[in-house]
């Protein structure tokens, strides 16, 4: 067996199941999109809502044509394949696929939308965190997985 082949399949494996359960997530709040019309508070500090954000993060961008977004995004996520692929690290290849997966989720509601599904609404008291989605988490989870790992993998030195 070839020495990258684990970590190319790690990292399609990732990509593919970020790409479903962020887009399972948004079927199943878009098929409810009437019950969250003003948000339905699941426990203190969090409720789902229904959201088309047609920025990027933060609603930064909300003035550029999705087409534009999309391009970029597939761009990147071209990019992240290619650093994937040539990765011995089953762990660097997830962290890749993570983000590839959120990327291309993302991608899909723009192209179908014209904007992203965001539901996930974190609060304190009157104060909320912009609305994102399992795409954004799987997007920020991987590129802390990229910065984190080095930095665990170093070994500390003995005095």
């Amino acid at each position: 067996m070839r020495r990258g082949r684990p970590a190319r399949s790690a990292g399609i494996l990732t990509v593919v199941a970020a790409l479903l359960l962020d887009q399972l997530s948004k079927a199943v709040v878009t098929a409810h999109a009437d019950g969250l019309a003003g948000g339905l508070p699941v426990f203190s500090g969090f409720n789902l809502v229904l959201h088309r954000n047609d920025g990027i993060t933060f609603g930064l961008f909300g003035q550029v044509p999705w087409w534009a977004l999309t391009g970029v995004a597939l761009t990147v996520t071209a990019w992240l394949f290619l650093m994937m692929w040539r990765t011995t690290r089953a762990s660097e290849a997830t962290a890749y696929g993570l983000i590839a997966g959120g990327a291309l989720g993302n991608v899909i509601d723009r192209v179908r939308f014209g904007a992203v599904t965001d539901f996930l609404d974190f609060h304190l008291g009157a104060y909320h965190w912009p609305a994102f989605n399992l795409a954004d988490v799987a997007v920020v989870t991987g590129a802390a997985l990229i910065v984190g790992l080095p930095i665990a993998s170093k070994k500390p030195r003995m005095s």
